[in-house]
This record gives C-alpha cells, sequence and structure tokens, in this order.
C-alpha cells in the first residue's frame, strides 16, 4: 500500500509559476517511478511527466521545456515545477505512482488565468 499526498495546486495568471509536491508513504520499495497527471473537466485524465528511480525524466509534448519533475529520494518525494504555464495547463493534478500496481494522489487543482 502506498499513499500519496500532493500540495502546491492554486490559481496563477497565465505565464506564471506553480511548484507541487508529492510525498509518499508507505511500501516506498514496491515503486519504480512517480509521475503527475492531470486530468480537465470533461476531459481524460493524460500523463504529464514521469521520473524514475534512476532519475530519468520523461514529459508529455504539451508541457516539455516549461515544467520539469525532480525526486528527492531520501525524502519520498516528487515535484513538478510549473512555468510559464498557459490556460490550457488548467485541471486537477495527480501524483501517481509506477510499479506493479498505480496508486493515486487526492489530487490538487491548478487554475491558470488569462
Amino acid at each position: 500500500q502506498v499513499q500519496l499526498v500532493e500540495s502546491g495546486g492554486g490559481l496563477v495568471q497565465a505565464g506564471g509559476s506553480l511548484r507541487l509536491s508529492c510525498a509518499a508513504s508507505g511500501s516506498i520499495s514496491s515503486i519504480n517511478a512517480m509521475g503527475w497527471s492531470r486530468q480537465a473537466p470533461g476531459k481524460e485524465r493524460e500523463f504529464v511527466a514521469i521520473i524514475t528511480r534512476g532519475g530519468s525524466t520523461s514529459y508529455a509534448d504539451s508541457v516539455k521545456g516549461r515544467f520539469t519533475i525532480s525526486a528527492d529520494n531520501a525524502k519520498n518525494t516528487v515535484s513538478l515545477q510549473m512555468n510559464y504555464l498557459k490556460p490550457e495547463d488548467t485541471a486537477v493534478y495527480y501524483c501517481r505512482t509506477l510499479g506493479i500496481r498505480s496508486y493515486w494522489g487526492q489530487g490538487t487543482e491548478v487554475t491558470v488565468s488569462s
């Protein structure tokens, strides 16, 4: 069992920045990678970014160059630095684990105004 708690969401103007954080607890050894997905109203949940235990990262094309995912393995936390935010980035952002099973956080809402 893995528990994930996200924080850092909020309201920001276009062009601004936010930093999301996710703290993991429980069966940490079962986690191969962690990442972020997002879901806007009426849309499917979509991949945003992932980071592996070895530090390899991958990003969705829509956020590449603007978002940066990082991890502090000692603290079991993953962060998502979001810069140059656009209204299209408005969504609930979910932290997730990747492994034998996937676990999801409760989500944190990001609203980008124009």
